[in-house]
């Protein structure tokens, strides 16, 4: 069977960008997205599950181009109340992207498994492509601060990345599996590339190659994993990832992303404002390709994922 199969692996915001790339230039059937769920957190007496929604809403055409998260044109009546009524709201959900928690909370608490409930939601919305967590176990990301250990949420909205992290773990593996999807796409006969999306290596890969066997199945794979730098101009264009590079004692570069992935990491693509990088990155014996990695729009999403796909030796349409 000639290989042809994708899978993706992604974080929120850059991530999503890029998998809505693919899921652009690929058939459905030819690609899974699996993304990070160890940012999730309950809050209000909702599951909120910030970087499948993120994904969620870039397949689907509805985020927030402008705020880089959430629900494009949308209202905030709820979270007025809510704060008026005295409730915590220092994580904003706005009133169509409320709609989405409801609804997967509500099923949850049914018993539906949290890959069932995205394969609904996501179907509901019209996407075609698999867009499948991590795993259905919770895993859940915390950063160490000298205030101690700080769950994500907290850590990331709450206290806006100030607190100097020294270290970050997983709660929750081992002892989570991959979900049902996963597993299925790691082991497919005609898996042809894994492509690592512009996400936080630390914050929005590490989880998902935490969860058991994955890093394993990685390493013994057969086709090329090619990683997307979140750097541009040694700066990360959201996040905290630059500050996290230099509070852990990395040179902020891609340098520093190519060690951290290590053996997994065939080819890396990096931004024309870090070509100065490439050189020493061949060195190392990587593949490396210099492009634009911003992408502003739908042809910029679409040109980068074709470029991908092409570092893993995939033809395109």
């Amino acid at each position: 069977m000639s290989g042809k199969h994708v899978l993706a692996l992604s974080g929120g915001v850059g991530g999503a960008k890029l998998a809505a790339g693919l899921a652009a230039v690929l058939a459905p059937e030819d690609l899974t997205v699996v993304v990070n769920t160890a940012d999730d957190f309950e809050h209000l007496g909702l599951t909120i599950c910030p970087d499948i929604d993120s994904v969620t809403y870039a397949l689907a055409g509805l985020n927030d181009a402008q705020r880089g998260w959430g629900v494009k044109d949308e209202t905030w009546q709820a979270m007025a109340m809510l704060g008026a009524l005295g409730e915590a709201d220092w994580f904003n959900l706005g009133d169509r992207d409320l709609g989405m928690h409801i609804a997967r909370s509500w099923r949850l608490r049914e018993g539906e498994s949290l890959s069932s409930v995205t394969a609904r939601l996501t179907r509901e919305l019209g996407i075609v492509t698999a867009i499948v967590p991590m795993s259905d176990a919770p895993v859940r990301t915390q950063v160490r601060t000298a205030e101690g250990w700080l769950d994500f949420q907290r850590y990331f909205v709450a206290e806006q990345c100030r607190p100097v992290a020294t270290a970050i773990r997983f709660k929750g593996v081992p002892g989570a599996p991959p979900s049902p999807r996963f597993a299925e796409a790691l082991a497919r006969e005609d898996l042809a590339a894994i492509v690592v999306c512009p996400s936080n290596p630390y914050l929005s890969v590490d989880p998902i190659l935490a969860v058991d066997g994955v890093r394993e199945a990685l390493a013994g794979r057969k086709v090329p994993l090619v990683a997307v730098s979140p750097l541009v101009g040694r700066a990360a264009l959201k996040g905290p990832l630059a500050k996290l590079l230099g509070e852990l004692g990395q040179e902020v570069g891609n340098g520093a992303i190519a060690d951290h992935y290590g053996d997994l990491l065939d080819h890396l693509i990096i931004d024309t404002a870090d070509a100065d990088d490439a050189e020493g990155l061949r060195a190392r014996g990587l593949c490396v390709t210099v492009t634009g990695t911003v992408m502003c729009d739908a042809d910029d999403r679409e040109r980068l994922a074709r470029v991908a796909l092409s570092a893993a030796r995939i033809e395109t349409g």
